[in-house]
């Protein structure tokens, strides 16, 4: 059976992946990495760097010196620096947190049409995650303001209010499908589709469908 490293820059995102691996891959071997002064450090410097890109590969070399078959990072703010992983360990998979989901919401646009709305609890996931959608896709972008507060605080339904708000932004101009930027945010997904009549879209959930894919599960 496979081995599944997870590299977590959020405490918030471990519980979302660990849920959606064991409900829909529940035989997967799974490990964890924690690192929660990389956000911390991302929010305080405001740019990503050289160091923080070789904070990275130290932590994907370590995951794949375990032994690891994948590595799936959580951490949506970071996406050059996942690239420099993947560089650095190509051919073992190594996905960005919002890559397969970004794959789901093209495939979903392109055969239906329609808009993509991406909610963010963290800012520079935001600016980080915009240049990694097709072109051509129709995206509106929405920062759910003091929800990651709300969650640090442990304020779970603050949280999932402040995410509804923001989808409910998304959907007044013209969004017909939801996407949810980070693992944090998936607890919000069955209240903003049972609010918003609209498809929603996380990332653990499509990480989980992706690493099955590429492992070759049955």
């Amino acid at each position: 059976m496979p081995r599944i490293a997870l590299i977590h820059a959020l405490a918030h995102s471990i519980a979302p992946i660990n849920d959606a691996l064991a409900r829909d891959w529940p035989e997967v071997r799974r490990m964890n990495l924690l690192d929660d002064s990389l956000s911390a450090d991302l929010a305080r410097v405001g740019a990503l760097d050289d160091a923080m890109s070789e904070r990275f590969v130290a932590l994907g070399d370590y995951a794949a010196a375990t032994g690891a078959d994948a590595i799936l990072f959580t951490c949506s703010a970071f996406g050059p620096c996942i690239d420099a992983v993947k560089r650095r360990l190509s051919p073992l998979t190594v996905l960005k947190p919002n890559e397969a989901m970004i794959d789901e919401v093209a495939a979903a646009l392109r055969a239906d049409g329609g808009k993509v709305g991406l909610v963010a609890s963290f800012a520079p996931t935001l600016a980080s995650m915009r240049p990694e959608f097709p072109g051509d896709l129709p995206l509106s972008t929405m920062l759910a303001e003091g929800a990651l507060a709300a969650l640090d605080r442990g304020d779970v339904e603050a949280h999932d209010q402040a995410v509804l708000r923001a989808a409910q932004a998304l959907v007044a101009q013209g969004c017909t499908l939801i996407a949810l930027a980070q693992f944090s945010l998936a607890r919000a997904r069955p209240l903003l589709a049972t609010a918003t009549g609209l498809p929603v879209l996380t990332t653990p959930d499509s990480a989980v469908r992706a690493l099955r894919r590429q492992l070759g599960a049955a």
